[in-house]
């Protein structure tokens, strides 16, 4: 193996994207599953894997996860739900890293958020904990490690993450506990990316792209694919789909040494 490939998909739960309604786009899990597999990453990272249910109720085992478990045939997955929170929002939920190779060392982070208020179908509330999750694997003779994640859209609440960076902060203590090869890839929610961008360069890790736009419903860049010296990105592409509000971003890395 000379370089091997990484997805970073926001899959949106399967909702598909309608220009006119995309609120109320129907659900094609099975399209997600196609778009997925079109690609054929060694490493998959996934973001809002399922649906929100009433009271934030978590279904065990995970619906989406479970059925793209039996299509991605051949790869092994981790997956967690954030802290589960009867004021989860009706939206997407979850992370998920798959490999072609074995995953280990599996763990999770839960990320809190700050009690900002806001108003949601009339109602006041404040955000839920966010997530970070992590496996090393073994690709071509280099151990890897693996981490994904999916932060607060501070700019949502009309707020930043530059005034409330504890989540960025968290992200940063875990990447600086690996001293080797190292990938981090989710959907960041920040829509002025340039001091995200700065910021994890100061701890050593490089964004794959910052130009092209990952999200249908504003001209943000709002994911990414950051990675260690240790690995050298020798491709990249944004690549639109139906299959959700955001783009997917793919890129093929080769270790350095």
């Amino acid at each position: 193996m000379s370089t091997f490939k990484v997805l970073q998909f926001n899959m949106q739960f399967g909702q598909c994207w309608d220009d006119t309604n995309p609120d109320h786009a129907p659900i094609n899990l099975g399209l997600t599953i196609s778009e997925i597999l079109s690609q054929d990453a060694d490493v998959v990272l996934l973001q809002e894997v399922e649906h929100v249910l009433p009271g934030g109720v978590q279904i065990n085992p995970p619906p989406n996860y479970t059925r793209l478990s039996a299509a991605l045939q051949g790869y092994h997955g981790y997956f967690s739900y954030p802290k589960a929170d009867p004021r989860e929002l009706p939206f997407g939920v979850g992370l998920a890293i798959f490999s072609k190779t074995p995953l280990c060392d599996v763990f999770r982070c839960d990320l809190p958020s700050p009690p900002i208020g806001f108003e949601f179908r009339g109602e006041m509330t404040t955000p839920t904990d966010r997530l970070l999750i992590g496996a090393k694997t073994t690709l071509a003779g280099h151990e890897l490690q693996l981490l994904n994640t999916h932060l607060l859209a501070f700019f949502m609440l009309k707020s930043s993450s530059e005034n409330h960076i504890e989540q960025r902060q968290l992200v940063i203590e875990q990447l600086r506990r690996s001293d080797g090869p190292a990938l981090l890839g989710g959907d960041f929610n920040v829509s002025k990316h340039n001091s995200l961008v700065r910021q994890f360069a100061e701890a050593g890790y490089q964004a794959v792209q910052t130009k092209e736009i990952t999200w249908r419903r504003q001209p943000y860049v709002l994911d990414h694919i950051f990675h260690s010296r240790h690995l050298h990105p020798v491709r990249y592409a944004v690549k639109p789909t139906m299959a959700s509000d955001h783009h997917m971003l793919v890129a093929e890395f080769e270790f350095t040494d």
